[in-house]
């Protein structure tokens, strides 16, 4: 049976993105490695969620060599073949692992996987049944949530973090970011980034069924780049686009399913203070943020207005992947000037982070008022040094390394 070339030309792709994903396994160990083998020893089915080119395959061919394991990638013809009668083909593969890659493109296969674990369970094979990729995050959720209902974990893969990567390596990380494959080719890595942005526009945000021009899309998220870590005003950015506010925010909602732009909410509890409500928003990786910006290398970087606000962002990434499950995120700010960072929320106790690029940071007063508002169990400030030292208030000055060590802790 003959291929159209496109269909020929989407195969080679996808090899060579194996390929690049081994090479990869052999030289980055991830640390979400030990929890998802806990999982799949525990649970009949993980959910692997992450932007494409994070390395979730990388993590998959790792897990086939401990478990034994198939693998389907759903945007290989040959694999989708596999599929016709999918409820055959998984009863075909019991006691094996089932990696499936890209399901969120095949929404219809989950209520057959959900046959099939309650099948295999029946039959004693009860964990490790199907381990499921995806880089749609609000899709697969909601698909597997009504289909896989107490039979599924959730886990995200971020981009390469300190402790993946060694601690000097720092600066290197936060100019080129965590994609493997840019932080792997440091020569070729703007390079790298720059084919990742255009084929998200021009070919993966559109296989998802998404009809928005490339370039409107692209725009709209290079002027997130130029407003990285601000406020996000919906209508203002529209109006810069030459469309409504509703629409730019259903821009947003695309960026933010698909785990490249986050948005962190403001804090909500009621200190009877006026507080700011709308969000900021971040682009997660700050290679790709350099990328969007056209900024080349860290002494470009370094002398970039958005130098402060890339390494808070790249912090509050590392700080989010690192803290406990279940720890709620949120920015503090009021009309009248108080602010904090970011504040990590476990119950009531609730921990300050305040975040400064400056080797020799100082604090504001409205650093201070806001700590009086909030009474926080612990304060730190996170910045480039090594040193490590408490402040009169009791504020903890350490390295971004120390914190993270501190925030698992949480």
């Amino acid at each position: 049976m003959l291929f159209p070339e496109a269909v020929l030309r989407e195969v080679e792709f996808n090899l060579a993105n194996l390929q690049v994903e081994c090479k990869i396994a052999m030289m980055i160990a991830r640390s979400l490695l030990p929890n998802v083998l806990d999982l799949l020893g525990r649970r009949s089915s993980v959910v692997l969620l992450g932007p494409r080119q994070v390395g979730k395959t990388t993590l998959a061919i790792e897990i086939s060599q401990k478990i034994e394991s198939v693998y389907l990638d759903l945007e290989d013809p040959a694999d989708l073949r596999k599929l016709a009668d999918p409820g055959h083909y998984f009863g075909q593969m019991q006691g094996k692992l089932i990696v499936i890659d890209e399901v969120q493109r095949m929404p219809e296969l989950f209520p057959v996987i959900r046959s099939q674990i309650d099948r295999n369970r029946r039959a004693g094979y009860r964990f490790g049944q199907f381990l499921l990729l995806g880089s749609a995050a609000n899709d697969l959720l909601q698909q597997t949530s009504e289909s896989l209902a107490g039979r599924v974990a959730y886990r995200e893969l971020a981009p390469l973090m300190l402790g993946e990567v060694p601690a000097d390596q720092l600066n290197r990380l936060w100019t080129n970011g965590g994609f493997p494959e840019a932080w792997l080719d440091p020569e070729h890595s703007l390079e790298w980034r720059d084919d990742f942005i255009r084929t998200y526009l021009e070919r993966d945000i559109p296989a998802l069924g998404i009809r928005i021009p490339a370039t409107t899309l692209g725009r709209f998220w290079q002027m997130l780049a130029h407003n990285h870590g601000q406020l996000f005003n919906a209508s203002q950015i529209g109006g810069s686009l030459g469309v409504k506010g509703q629409m730019a925010s259903r821009y947003l909602d695309i960026l933010l399913d698909l785990m490249l732009v986050r948005r962190l909410p403001a804090w909500h509890t009621n200190v009877g203070k006026r507080l700011i409500k709308s969000p900021k928003v971040y682009i997660r990786d700050s290679g790709i943020l350099h990328a969007l910006l056209g900024i080349a290398d860290n002494d470009d970087l370094l002398g970039h207005p958005i130098a402060g606000a890339s390494w808070e962002g790249m912090v509050i990434e590392h700080l989010i992947a690192s803290a406990p499950r279940n720890t709620a995120v949120s920015f503090y700010r009021t009309r009248a000037g108080a602010e904090i960072d970011l504040l990590l929320s476990r119950g009531n106790d609730v921990w300050t982070v305040e975040i400064k690029r400056n080797t020799a940071p100082t604090l504001t007063r409205g650093y201070y008022h806001a700590c009086e508002d909030i009474q926080p169990k612990r304060k730190l400030l996170i910045y480039p040094g090594n040193e490590q030292y408490e402040l009169k208030d009791g504020t903890l000055v350490s390295s971004l390394e120390s914190a993270l060590n501190a925030i698992r802790a949480l």
